[in-house]
């Protein structure tokens, strides 16, 4: 992420998007909050446009449907938030618009928060995901 890089307006124009995504600022309750805003707003709109070019979408749909679930731990829930956040924001440290590329920042820190926060997953999570890219892929 550059220097310059400022969070979405729409999301709180007060944050400082290096403290959004400073992973020692990632489970500050202020920190999770605005992470899970962006990823409300963003994380649909997204995950639609770029699921069948990326690789590791069924592990970003898993990871929404784990944190959005009561039973996964709270600080389990504001990593997730902080990786999804990561991977909605276009201006990352490699930005997604470049080609065969433009992901791969993205998908190192998805297979990292599963490594660590893996546990959580649930059959049920990878289910929904997989559902969902299945109705999806029939959509088209």
């Amino acid at each position: 992420m550059s220097a310059d890089a400022k969070p979405s307006p729409d999301v709180n124009p007060e944050a400082n998007a290096r403290d959004v995504l400073d992973p020692a600022k990632a489970l500050v309750p202020a920190t999770v909050r605005v992470n899970e805003q962006r990823v409300a707003r963003g994380f649909w709109p997204k995950i639609r446009k770029v699921a069948a070019k990326v690789p590791f979408a069924a592990d970003a749909l898993s990871l929404w449907w784990c944190a959005k679930d009561p039973a996964t731990p709270t600080a389990a829930k504001g990593m997730m938030f902080a990786a999804l956040a990561y991977f909605v924001l276009p201006t990352d440290a490699i930005p997604d618009v470049l080609p065969a590329i433009g992901f791969t920042d993205d998908a190192a820190v998805i297979a990292a928060l599963i490594a660590i926060v893996g546990k959580n997953l649930k059959p049920r999570h990878r289910d929904e995901a997989r559902t969902f890219l299945d109705k999806l892929g029939a959509d088209d």
